[in-house]
C-alpha cells in the first residue's frame, strides 16, 4: 500500500516559515507525481502546490506563488515544500498526495499535519 507520510507542520507566527515534508516509502518514486493540498475549518479543500518527478515540472496556486516552494529529493522518496512568508490564511491542515500517472488516476493520502500562522 502506498502510503505517504507528513511531518513538519506546527505553530508560527506571521512572516515566518516551516518546511513541510512528504515521505513516500517502498515506491519508484520517480514515477509518481506528490502534492500537497490544504483545507481550513469551513472552507474548501484547496491545492497547493505539486511535482511530477518524472519530468521535475512544478505547479503552484496563486494564492502561493513566490512564499513557498516545492522540490524533491528522489534518493530519499521525500517531497519538500518550504513555506515562506507565512500569513494567518495560510492556517490550514496540509495532507500530501501521491499519484502514478502511468498506473492509475488514483491518489495516495497522507494523514495531514496541522499548520497554524498566528497574527
Amino acid at each position: 500500500e502506498v502510503q505517504p507520510v507528513e511531518s513538519g507542520g506546527g505553530l508560527v507566527q506571521a512572516g515566518g516559515s516551516l518546511n513541510l515534508t512528504c515521505t513516500v516509502p517502498g515506491v519508484n518514486f520517480i514515477d509518481y507525481a506528490i502534492g500537497w493540498f490544504r483545507q481550513a475549518p469551513g472552507k474548501e479543500r484547496e491545492g497547493v502546490s505539486c511535482i511530477s518527478n518524472s519530468d521535475d515540472n512544478t505547479y503552484s496556486a496563486d494564492s502561493v506563488k513566490g512564499r513557498f516552494t516545492i522540490s524533491s529529493d528522489k534518493a530519499k522518496n521525500t517531497v519538500y515544500l518550504q513555506m515562506n512568508n507565512l500569513k494567518p490564511e495560510d492556517t490550514a491542515v496540509y495532507y500530501c498526495y501521491a499519484r502514478n500517472p502511468f498506473v492509475s488516476t488514483r491518489s495516495y493520502w497522507g494523514q495531514g499535519t496541522q499548520v497554524t500562522v498566528s497574527s
